[in-house]
């Protein structure tokens, strides 16, 4: 990590889900610094527990021991927005309506100047021109683009995102994470990425987090130095993905347990 400030402190974190003592210890003893301005991703084996990790920080899940402690530097910002694999769009609103719908459940809507605000960010996701449709008229990609624009639109100080373009096919991945690096490059709020897709991260983390196997702990941390946009077949990167590769392939294989889920 630089030298900034640390943004999320996290510090002796578990998590036991059923009976604090015979219960399902699935995260265990997790300590981790992210600065402000940071953009994360968090890898492991699948079923690990890095969705259950980000859903703590959004604070949809609670620590059973230690802390997370997110800086809230700017009270007129919201501390954290959150983008899902799921579609989280609403069916029965505009795809303005929905843009908008952070800042004004938030009760932070300014009139002219949020949609202004809101404006600015489908004309950055491309969608613009399509302001009047419904969700059900768009495809998949341009639904996580709508998700990208109602959390950059609130402003957060933290973007938590939980593999939101796992569902998509890879040239729509690829564009996806493009347009995602150059609204963080302009807005550099710290982000928190959960993804599966090793090359996902290798792209667009500054540094990439490896847990291990359940009871999660963090087994490293990787720093990338590469400046973007990434040539994925450096040889440095090359070298990242294959060791990445192989110590998340011993995990699952050692853990008769791993599932689908994370």
């Amino acid at each position: 990590m630089t030298g900034k400030a640390g943004k999320i402190e996290v510090d002796g974190v578990a998590k036991v889900f059923g009976d604090p003592q015979r219960g399902f210890r699935a995260i265990d003893k997790v300590d981790l610094t992210i600065a402000d301005g940071e953009f994360i991703c968090i890898v492991g084996p699948s079923g690990c527990g890095k969705s259950t990790l980000i859903r703590m920080f959004a604070g949809l899940e609670h620590p059973s021991e230690g802390q997370i402690r997110i800086a809230h530097d700017n009270p007129d910002r919201p501390v954290t927005a959150m983008i899902f694999q799921q579609e989280s769009a609403f069916p029965w609103l505009t795809v303005a309506d929905n843009a908008a719908y952070g800042l004004r459940a938030s009760g932070t809507w300014k009139g002219a100047e949020s949609q202004e605000r809101v404006d600015y960010f489908l004309q950055k996701t491309g969608l613009y021109s399509f302001r009047d449709f419904r969700p059900d008229q768009l495809s998949g990609g341009m639904k996580q683009r709508l998700s990208i624009a109602r959390a950059f639109a609130t402003n957060p100080e933290v973007l938590l995102m939980d593999e939101p373009f796992a569902a998509l096919d890879e040239q729509n991945k690829l564009i996806m994470q493009e347009e995602l690096a150059t609204l963080w490059e302009e807005f550099r709020s710290t982000v928190v990425f959960i993804t599966h897709d090793l090359d996902e991260a290798l792209n667009i983390g500054d540094r990439i987090v490896l847990l291990t196997r359940k009871p999660t702990t963090v087994q490293r941390i990787i720093e990338l130095d590469q400046q973007r946009p990434r040539d994925l077949n450096d040889p440095e990167l090359d070298r990242i993905r294959a060791d990445l590769h192989a110590t998340i392939g011993t995990d699952a294989e050692d853990d008769p347990g791993v599932a689908s889920s994370k």
